[in-house]
C-alpha cells in the first residue's frame, strides 16, 4: 500500500502549491497536473483536515501550505492522503490490518514487524523541505 496514487497526487500538488505565487485553487491544481479533480479534492480535503493545508474561501481562494516543511514529514503527508497509516504490507506489526488476527502467532510477523519500523523511521525522518528544497 505504502504509495498509492493518492500519496503520489498529494506530494505532486504540495508541490505546485508550495511554488504558487499566493493561493491556488484545486482547479488550477488538477489542470496543471492533469489529475481528476473530483479524486484531486478529496486529496486536499484531507490534507486540510491534516493541518497540512489551509483552505482559503472566496475570490482569491484556494489552497496554502499551512505545515513548516521543515517540519512537516513524508509520513505526516503520507498518513494524510492515504487516511490510514502507510504500510508496507496489510499484515505488518499494527493489529488492527492484519488479515487473519494471527499476529503474535505469525512465522513473518517479526521480520515484518522490523521492516515496517525501517520504513516508518525513514518516512518520519524525510521531511519536505528535504524533498523540494534539498
Amino acid at each position: 500500500m505504502l504509495l498509492t496514487r493518492a500519496s503520489e497526487y498529494a506530494l505532486l500538488s504540495l508541490e505546485t502549491i508550495i511554488k504558487a505565487d499566493g493561493a491556488i485553487g484545486s482547479e488550477q491544481i488538477a489542470r496543471e497536473l492533469n489529475i481528476p479533480k473530483s479524486f484531486l479534492a478529496k486529496i486536499l480535503q484531507n490534507l486540510t483536515k491534516s493541518d497540512i493545508l489551509v483552505s482559503l474561501r472566496g475570490a482569491q481562494g484556494g489552497y496554502l501550505l499551512k505545515a513548516d516543511p521543515k517540519e512537516l514529514t513524508l509520513y505526516d503527508i503520507i498518513a494524510a492522503a492515504e487516511g490510514k497509516k502507510p504500510t508496507v504490507f496489510d499484515c505488518v506489526s499494527y493489529a488492527e490490518t492484519c488479515p487473519n488476527g494471527a499476529i503474535g502467532s505469525c512465522a513473518i510477523s517479526p521480520f515484518l514487524a522490523k521492516f515496517q519500523y525501517k520504513i516508518d523511521t525513514y518516512l518520519k525522518n524525510l521531511t519536505l523541505h528535504e524533498i523540494f528544497y534539498e
